[in-house]
């Protein structure tokens, strides 16, 4: 694990890549990574994440910023941005049922070849996925999401890289950890190894490749 600025962080990332966003409506959202991508200009960049926020927060402001081409999500409803774009062609949207996202993202980070959900079955989401029939039940083969950087929030970390969240915080921030190939991590603050609990570590460090201190929240 490597302490960088959020300027250097951002820097590594090149345009047009897959990023993974943590968070849960803002709440578990890496917010000074985010402002310093938006500062850098980079552009044409694919985002996986629970929801896209609010136009003023997260997510959201990336999309008002029009640095992203297309969203991988399971809620845009409280973005009325994001649903301009969509509806006027200047973004593409896939809606993921919330537990089908979260488990393409698990199995993206594990290795599997996908997952199959009834999820969708006989809906608007079965379109153009493959059905498999298991004891005369129908699901969908969903497929794994990864992404070439993680952009995640947690509450501290300690030298090592093991990260603690804040309650609900953690939301989607563990799984996306495992799918990335990079994982750079605004926190709070980086304490002493041995500060943090055993139980309380709830994403080791070995996933952990860059921590950058940001803002408290």
């Amino acid at each position: 694990m490597k302490v960088l600025s959020s300027k250097d962080a951002i820097e590594m990332i090149s345009e047009g890549s897959i990023l993974m966003i943590g968070g849960f409506l803002g709440c578990g959202t890496p917010e000074k990574l985010i402002d310093e991508l938006i500062a850098s200009g980079k552009k044409s960049f694919t985002v996986i994440a629970n929801d896209t926020a609010f136009p003023d927060k997260g997510i959201g402001k990336l999309i008002v910023s029009k640095l992203v081409n297309k969203v991988i999500a399971s809620h845009i409803g409280t973005n009325p941005e994001t649903q301009r774009q969509m509806i006027e062609g200047e973004l593409e949207v896939e809606l993921v049922p919330q537990g089908t996202l979260a488990e393409r993202v698990r199995a993206g980070g594990v290795g599997l070849g996908g997952i199959l959900t009834p999820t969708g079955v006989g809906t608007v989401v079965e379109d153009g996925k493959q059905k498999v029939v298991i004891a005369d039940k129908e699901y969908l083969l969903e497929l794994p999401l990864r992404a070439d950087y993680a952009l995640l929030k947690a509450k501290r970390a300690d030298y090592y890289g093991n990260l603690e969240f804040s309650l609900t915080a953690r939301n989607f921030n563990p799984l996306m950890a495992m799918a990335a190939e990079n994982v750079i991590v605004e926190v709070e603050e980086i304490v002493p190894v041995g500060s943090i609990p055993p139980d309380s570590v709830h994403i080791p460090g070995v996933l952990v490749n860059y921590v950058v201190v940001g803002r408290c929240e």
